[in-house]
C-alpha cells in the first residue's frame, strides 16, 4: 500500500484497489476509514474509479463531506452524474457546502434544472447559495462560469490593524490565498496588497498608503481562452474578475486554468484526429459513430474527387503509366506538408505568437516549401531518372512535386489562419480537412503539370 506523504508519489496499484474491495464486501467500515484517510482526495477520487459503481457509492455514504465533497469534484463527469442521481437532494447539498462556489456551481450545472433548484433550495448558507446561483447566470466557458467567490478583498481606507483582522476573517473561507486585492467603498478594484507591505507599514497606516495601483484583471464575460493566455503570459497564479464598472466580483486560479488548458487540447486534438465531438473510448458505439462518421464521409467523398480527377486523365496513364505508380506519393506529400503548416499555424494562434498579416504568412510560408520541395523533388528527380531512364517523365513527376508542396503549404497556412479571423476552431484545419483538400488539390496539379511538359 502506497502512502500519501510530502516523499512519496501516489500510486494506484491492484492490490490497494483489491484490498479496498475487500473491505467494502466484509463491511469494515472502520479500516475502510482508516486506510483512505491516508490518502489525498484526488488520489481517492482515482480510486473510486476502479470501483464498481456500488462500491463508489458506498465509500461517498461512508466518508464526511468535507471528503467527500473534494472527491466528487475530482471525479470523471460520467460517474460523477450517476453518484449524484443516487444520492439525495439533502446529501448534495451537504456536499455543496463544503466546495469552493466555483466548484459547487459545477457541480449543479450537471445535474437536471428541477434538481437544480431542488438542491440549492436546501442549501443552508445563504451566503453561499446566492454566490453560487450567480455564478450559474454566466457561461461556463467564460471568466465568469471560471471564477470563485471566495477571495481576500481590503478597502483602501482601512487602516493596517483593522486590514488585519479582515483579512482574518475573510480567509476563514478562502482555501489558499494567492492575492489581497484592494477596493474603494464602491467596491471597485483599485489595486492588489503585498503581504510584505502590509507587515513593514506602522499599524495606524491606511491602505491607500502602501497598496500597489497596478493589478491585471480581466472582465466578466472573457472567454476561458483568453483568460488562459493572460495568466500564462504574466505568470499569475490567480487574476481577479470584474464587470464594466471595474467592480470587484471573484477569482480564477490557475488550478481552474490548467483544466482549461486540458479541455482544449484535448479538444484539438480530437478535432485533428477528425473528430467533431467531445468523446472518450469508454463512450458507446453509436457515440463514437456520430463523432467520428463525418470527417471519414468527407475523407469518401474526396477519395472519390481524386478517382474522377484520374478518369480525367486516364488516356495519360495509357502512354504513361509511370504516373500512376507516383500517384500516392504525391498525394501523401500534399497532406503531410498542409498538416505541417496548419500545424504550425495552430500552435501558434493558440499561444498567440502569430502576429503580422496573413500576406506575410503566406510568403513565408510558400519560401519555405519551395526550398523543402525542391530539395526533395532533386531526390526524386535522380530516382526516377535513373529508374525509367527518361528525363522528361523525371522533370514532370519532380516538377509537379515542387508546386503541390507549394500550394500544400500555403493551404496549411491559409486556412487555419482564414478560420481563426471568422472565429472557428482553427485546430480544425489539421486534421482530415487539410489532408483531403490537398489529396484533390495535389492530384490535380501533378497531373496538369506532367500533362503539360511530357505534351500529353
Amino acid at each position: 500500500m502506497e502512502e500519501s506523504n510530502e516523499n512519496s508519489q501516489f500510486q494506484l496499484t491492484d492490490v490497494l484497489v483489491e484490498s479496498v474491495q475487500q473491505l467494502i464486501e466484509s463491511k469494515d467500515d472502520s479500516a475502510l476509514h482508516d486506510q483512505l484517510s491516508e490518502f489525498h482526495y484526488a488520489d481517492i477520487a482515482e480510486i473510486l474509479e476502479e470501483l464498481n459503481f456500488e462500491q463508489s457509492i458506498y465509500v461517498i455514504k461512508l466518508l464526511d463531506s468535507e471528503t467527500t465533497s473534494d472527491i466528487l469534484s475530482e471525479l470523471d463527469e460520467d460517474l460523477r452524474e450517476k453518484i449524484l442521481e443516487n444520492l439525495s437532494a439533502k446529501e448534495i447539498a451537504e456536499e455543496l457546502e463544503e466546495l469552493d462556489s466555483d466548484d459547487a456551481a459545477d457541480i449543479i450545472a450537471e445535474l437536471p434544472e428541477e434538481r437544480q433548484e431542488e438542491v440549492i433550495g436546501l442549501i443552508e448558507n445563504e451566503e453561499h447559495k446566492a454566490e453560487i446561483q450567480e455564478l450559474l447566470n454566466y457561461d461556463e466557458d467564460s471568466a465568469g462560469g471560471l471564477m470563485a467567490k471566495e477571495l481576500v478583498k481590503v478597502n483602501e481606507n482601512w487602516t493596517v490593524t483593522q486590514c488585519v483582522r479582515e483579512m482574518r476573517a475573510q480567509a476563514e473561507n478562502v482555501t489558499r490565498v494567492h492575492s489581497i486585492y484592494v477596493v474603494d467603498n464602491n467596491g471597485k478594484l483599485i489595486g492588489r496588497l503585498s503581504l510584505k507591505d502590509l507587515l513593514m507599514a506602522p499599524n495606524s497606516a491606511h491602505i491607500s498608503t502602501v497598496y500597489i495601483p497596478k493589478v491585471d484583471s480581466v472582465h466578466v464575460t472573457e472567454d476561458a481562452e483568453e483568460v488562459a493566455k493572460v495568466m500564462q503570459k504574466y505568470d499569475l497564479e490567480a487574476i481577479p474578475v470584474v464587470d464594466d464598472n471595474q467592480i470587484l466580483l471573484g477569482r480564477i486560479t490557475i488550478d481552474d486554468i490548467v483544466d482549461v488548458m486540458k479541455e482544449e487540447a484535448e479538444k484539438d486534438y480530437q478535432l485533428a484526429a477528425g473528430i467533431t465531438q467531445d468523446v472518450e473510448s469508454s463512450d458507446s458505439i453509436i457515440q463514437l459513430t456520430r463523432a467520428r462518421l463525418p470527417w471519414l464521409f468527407l475523407g469518401l467523398i474526396g477519395g472519390v474527387g481524386a478517382a474522377l480527377i484520374m478518369g480525367d486523365f486516364e488516356h495519360m496513364l495509357k502512354d504513361y503509366a509511370v504516373l500512376f505508380f507516383f500517384t500516392p506519393l504525391i498525394a501523401a506529400m500534399a497532406g503531410n506538408v498542409g498538416v505541417q503548416s496548419s500545424a504550425i499555424i495552430v500552435q501558434g494562434l493558440a499561444n498567440d505568437d502569430v502576429k503580422g498579416s496573413i500576406n506575410s504568412r503566406l510568403i513565408k510560408e510558400m519560401f519555405l516549401a519551395a526550398l523543402n520541395g525542391i530539395i526533395l523533388a532533386a531526390f526524386l528527380f535522380l530516382f526516377v531518372w535513373i529508374y525509367k531512364n527518361d528525363m522528361y517523365t523525371a522533370l514532370a513527376i519532380s516538377v509537379s512535386l515542387v508546386i503541390v508542396i507549394i500550394v500544400a503549404g500555403l493551404i496549411g497556412t491559409f486556412v487555419p489562419l482564414f478560420l481563426d479571423k471568422r472565429g472557428i476552431d482553427p485546430a480544425i484545419a489539421t486534421g482530415p480537412f487539410i489532408t483531403t483538400s490537398n489529396d484533390i488539390f495535389g492530384i490535380l496539379i501533378y497531373f496538369w503539370i506532367a500533362k503539360l511538359i511530357l505534351g500529353i
